[in-house]
């Protein structure tokens, strides 16, 4: 029999709520200002309210499954679990599209900022030392990694307090709407509930990653009491810096009429909140921003990786690899650092474009899973708490989902869509066309049987062992 390294159980809950939170990225309240003012018609913080409801269902759905299964393979592992393995594996290849681009978008959106302060340097290597960088941390350790980020989103939570304090100061002196705290961000009599649903829908897409916090269950001591917490205080925290600081965004500009660049405005807010010095913490802040979500998205896809190697629908002996002394997915880690290099040859649209499609796909089948794994298996559902907690929350946290699928971008969903056929071509050739279970795929280079180092918890098919 032989041996190999497990995920270390080394990760408290403020340190994975800060993975996600940072996974999030607080400072895209103020990046997408423009676009969200311009479809909630001046209301962005109202907006943001709505869409933090409606996401805390679907983040619900993920605390009941993760009691259920405490794997790192989140929604892949939901659906393989409780619907159908065949499934489950579609949901995390789609997945994959998703936690797998984010961070290229990174890198390409710090080659942005550094290009435009040092515009001499050649762009690539912005792009080939943030991916470096970002790699190298992941590859030491999870604590490393967890560490760094926190510092980086704390940075992120001082830019807000202090853009706060100034938006406060320039209410004072009359700018906006001339006052500290106006009632116009929230209500004004003449607001439409179409336009604060068209606003929450575009907002929605800022709480994508609150979800990836599932990716740690396999690193904390006591993931089925910690990882519910973290993702709904990880939603919680990055909805209140959402509204908070759309608020005052939106009471310094009730419209968007005096920004230079509508679909751009980070640069034009901080100007305008505290002049040229500020603006350049500012934009640190915005770089902090990316590196805290490369760290996050890059740990995140790995951990998945990890999960489909070692049920073996990935070759075992590669993606199933632990490092023995930093208890990490090495190969996985390295191979993310490698596709995050090709950011080069992208730009930010394309790359962007790839994300919703996999976000959504876990989010609607982590709502399903509840639905078959409580009510339809389990037969959790004749109580009053019963019903609610395993079909009605689940069936809103749905049709919330559904408005985001309607309203996604068509090359998004076309280009999901290709992922999603590749994934089923893959699937039927490693199964001879679904006749294999996927867990039942045996590549000759795996393992096998695979243990455990003594002393470690013994992890089975994404449950831990009794």
């Amino acid at each position: 029999m032989q041996k190999s390294a497990t995920l270390k159980r080394s990760l408290g809950l403020w340190p994975i709520v800060m993975l996600g939170v940072g996974y999030m990225t607080p400072m895209v309240v103020f990046d997408t200002f423009g676009i969200a003012s311009k479809e909630a018609d001046g209301h962005v913080p109202m907006a943001y309210i709505i869409a933090l409801v409606a996401m805390l269902f679907t983040a619900f759905s993920y605390g009941k499954m993760v009691r259920a299964f405490p794997s790192a393979g989140s929604a892949y592992t939901y659906t393989q679990k409780t619907i159908s393995p065949h499934l489950g594996f579609l949901v995390g290849w789609s997945s994959l599209l998703d936690y797998l681009l984010l961070p290229m978008v990174n890198a390409l959106l710090t080659q942005i900022y550094l290009s435009a302060l040092f515009p001499e340097v050649p762009a690539w290597i912005w792009v080939v030392g943030f991916v470096a960088l970002v790699t190298i941390i992941n590859a030491v350790g999870v604590n490393s990694t967890a560490n760094f980020n926190t510092l980086f989103v704390l940075y992120q939570m001082l830019v807000v307090v202090i853009f706060v304090i100034l938006a406060v100061r320039q209410l004072i002196g009359g700018f906006g709407y001339g006052e500290v705290f106006p009632v116009g961000p929230l209500y004004t009599p003449d607001m439409h509930m179409s336009t604060l649903i068209a606003g929450a829908t575009v907002l929605c897409f800022s709480f994508l990653g609150f979800d990836a916090v599932t990716t740690y269950s396999e690193e904390t001591p006591n993931p089925t009491k910690t990882i519910p917490r973290a993702i709904f205080f990880t939603a919680l925290i990055g909805g209140l810096v959402f509204i908070v600081g759309s608020y005052f965004t939106q009471a310094l500009f009730p419209d968007i009429t005096r920004f230079k660049n509508p679909d751009a405005t980070s640069p034009e807010i901080a100007l305008y909140a505290g002049g040229k010095v500020f603006q350049m913490f500012f934009l640190a802040g915005a770089l902090a921003g990316t590196i805290a979500s490369g760290l996050a998205s890059h740990a995140s896809v790995s951990r998945l990786l990890y999960v489909m190697g070692r049920d073996n629908i990935l070759p075992q002996k590669l993606f199933g690899y632990v490092h023995p002394r930093t208890h990490t997915p090495l190969f996985n880690v390295i191979l993310v650092g490698f596709i995050s290099m090709t950011a080069v040859f992208f730009t930010l649209e394309i790359a962007s474009a790839f994300i919703s499609f996999g976000a959504l796909i876990a989010f609607t089948f982590v709502n399903l899973s509840v639905i078959a794994h409580y009510a339809l298996k389990k037969k959790e559902y004749k109580t009053l708490g019963g019903f609610l907690s395993h079909i009605l929350l689940p069936i809103i946290g749905a049709a919330f989902v559904a408005v985001l699928w309607y309203n996604l971008e068509a090359s998004s969903f076309t280009m999901g869509v290709i992922w999603f056929g590749i994934g089923l071509v893959y699937l039927m050739y490693v199964t001879k066309l679904f006749r294999v279970r996927p867990m039942d795929i045996h590549f000759e280079e795996a393992d096998e049987e695979s243990a455990v180092i003594e002393g470690e918890p013994i992890v089975e098919n994404g449950v831990l062992a009794k």
